[in-house]
Formats: structure tokens, sequence, C-alpha cells
């Protein structure tokens, strides 16, 4: 049943998304940054929507998650908002938008949900940021943590690289998830790290982890709609990525038969024009006396 029609299913809340890791259901997670893209995720059944700020690689074009701006952000959360009645809707905080103070932290994360409508925000990092994690949860925003690769520190990291490959660096990732937890983190997104790593960590924390590039051993999984629904300009796809549809290839085709129809002149067809102007001016007075 379509989540738009009379009686919408039921909307996914923070406790409840929480609530399937001990029930042991998969959690499905998928990005979105506008309206049809939204109601197409929240009519497939995807418990989470996250507005990621990979929106600057997939639909702006640049190479790094780096320039997009919470103006930017804010600007795709509201139409996510507008197409999702039931999914738990993420924003994820951009670059620099949270890094300096809490407060700064608190007022950014704060416009995601006055003026994105979304019901939480996501943030990268581990225990330096937890004064900001605390002044975003004091605000009562909750918080979806996100570790291993962090793509806003790609230049500190040298790259995109998969992470947590020692066991010292394992060891860290993981006290970094059990903090986060205990400062009221609702979930955590692992990213890029050894499937063996994100198993432990989903075994030693209580709330729910998100892998991409993580592994089956999480509680849910997430992918950037583009890179699994092959709607993207041919960049090579991580590893990681598995194509569950070619958009772009079939869009390809009907853009090439809308050209080749416009170019002939079969479209548009006489069932897709209007008639003679005098008909329609006489078809309007008759509607006009009839009102």
């Amino acid at each position: 049943m379509s989540v738009h029609s009379s009686t919408p299913s039921e909307r996914i809340t923070v406790p409840k998304l929480v609530s399937k890791k001990a029930a042991r259901e998969r959690i499905v997670a998928l990005t979105a940054y506008d309206t049809p893209t939204a109601a197409l995720l929240d009519e497939s059944g995807v418990d989470l929507i996250l507005v990621g700020d990979s929106l600057g690689m997939v639909v702006l074009g640049e190479a790094t998650t780096l320039p997009v701006t919470l103006d930017v952000m804010i600007h795709h959360a509201r139409a996510v908002s507008r197409g999702a009645q039931r999914s738990l809707l993420v924003g994820d905080l951009p670059f620099l938008s949270y890094h300096t103070t809490p407060s700064r932290a608190v007022k950014n994360a704060g416009r995601f949900i006055q003026e994105g409508g979304m019901q939480a925000v996501k943030l990268e990092g581990g225990k330096k940021r937890l004064p900001m994690v605390r002044a975003i949860l004091d605000a009562e925003i909750p918080v979806l943590g996100h570790l291993g690769l962090t793509p806003q520190s790609v230049h500190a990291l040298g790259g995109f690289k998969v992470q947590a490959k020692s066991e010292k660096e394992a060891e860290r990732l993981i006290a970094d998830a059990v903090a986060l937890e205990a400062e009221g983190a609702f979930a955590i997104v692992l990213e890029c790290v050894p499937g063996d790593v994100a198993s432990r960590v989903t075994r030693e924390i209580g709330i729910p982890t998100i892998g991409i590039g993580a592994g089956v051993g999480c509680d849910g999984q997430i992918l950037v709609f583009h890179d699994a629904l092959g709607w993207d300009t041919g960049h090579r796809r991580p590893r990681f990525v598995r194509r569950f549809a070619e958009l772009r290839a079939e869009a390809k085709r009907g853009v090439e038969a809308y050209a080749a129809a416009v170019k002939d002149g079969s479209f548009p067809a006489a069932e897709e024009s209007f008639g003679p102007a005098a008909d329609l001016v006489r078809a309007g007075s008759k509607s006009e006396k009839k009102s």
C-alpha cells in the first residue's frame, strides 16, 4: 500500500528504529536529495532516508563533500521532507557546521529540524565530537553517529581508504562507538571498515549499526541512491556498491527516443496537440455560459 494513500503507514521514529536491533530486524537505509526520490523510497519501505552531503559529489559534481554548505543541505532536506511520510528523515551536518563549538553545532542542527523538516541529524567522528553530540542531544535533537571512513576528513585520512585495518585502530573505533552510545547517539554508520571489525562493534553496543562497505554483520545497510540504482555519471563505483538497477541507461534510451521523435516530426502527434484556435474559443464561450 502506498504511504500516500488515505491511511498512510505509521512514521518510523527514533525509538522504533532502535528497537529493530533487539527484534533482529535489519534496517534499510538510502540517501535522497529531492522530493520524487524521497517519495519513491518512502513508498518502497525504506526505514531511514539520509539527506547526505554526498549530494555534493553525486548531484553537484564536486570531487569531495567538503564544498557543500549548510544552506545547500537545508534546501535539499526540505525537498526530501515534502516527499516522505513514513521513513525516518536524517539530515547530514556538512563540513564546519559542527566542528568549532557546541553552540554552533546546536544552531545548525536546529535548522535541519525547523527549516529542513528532518527528525534527526548525522555527524562524523568519535570521542572528540562528544561535546557537540551532548549539546545537540540537550536540545532534544536525535543524533546519528558516523565512524570509520569519514568523508569530511578525506584530506587528513589521505583519501577515501578503508579504516580500522590494524588491531589498534579497531580498538579505537570500538571505543569511539561505545562513547557515542554512552553519550546518547541512537545509531552509528560504519563506513569502509573490515567486516569482522564492524561485527565486533555491532556486538559491543546496544544501538544499531548501519553499514556502508562494512560487511553483512551490521544491523542495517545504507547506500547512496545514485550508486545503488545506476543514476550517476559513470564514475568508478566503490567495491561495496551493488547495482540494483540501471536508471541512467534506461533514461538515456528515453531521451534518445524523444530526440528522434522531435527530429522526424512524430512528436507531438495530433492527440498531443490542441485543435484550431477558433474551436477553442467557441468551446470556452460555451463553458462560460453554462457556468
